[in-house]
């Protein structure tokens, strides 16, 4: 899926930007994967702490401190904050539990991805299901599929 990306990416002139914290920049590797990526990736951030989801990708201190980072508020303000930070057309964010125990509150399997763009930013929450590293591939490819659809034309 990252080449048709790269692909769909490189015909339609669009670059894209990253900021994990689930994922731990496993989205930034799967991306630049293709031949050719370096023409469509900008970069990445992986904000693994709260402080650094506030201080490079300015999302809200209050919010974390009220929400915690398990939030779909803070997955969107991730996404607008690396789009900002690189200029980029697109930009994903990954935020959730992994495991192997709960965070803020929220279960194993919990994960926010977010889509920002021109239009505005688009969060889903899709339930994931494993182990660690199988919640994060999942993820992965959620939000590879999120970027697919938002990328095809409309029917």
């Amino acid at each position: 899926m990252a080449r048709e990306l790269t692909a769909a990416l490189r015909a339609a002139g669009s670059t894209v930007a990253v900021a994990e914290s689930l994922t731990g920049g496993l989205l930034a590797l799967v991306l630049t994967e293709p031949p050719g990526a370096s023409e469509v990736f900008v970069g990445s951030v992986t904000a693994y702490t709260d402080e650094v989801k506030h201080g490079v990708l300015g999302v809200e201190r209050a919010l974390l401190e009220r929400r915690g980072a398990v939030d779909a508020e803070v997955a969107r303000q991730m996404a607008d904050g690396v789009r900002r930070l690189m200029g980029s057309t697109y930009a994903l964010s990954t935020t959730g539990v992994a495991g192997p125990q709960s965070q803020d509150g929220r279960p194993v399997g919990t994960v926010f991805i977010a889509l920002a763009d021109a239009d505005g930013t688009r969060v889903i929450s899709p339930n994931l299901h494993g182990d660690r590293f199988a919640i994060q591939q999942e993820c992965v490819a959620e939000a590879l599929g999120l970027l697919q659809a938002r990328l095809r034309p409309s029917s």
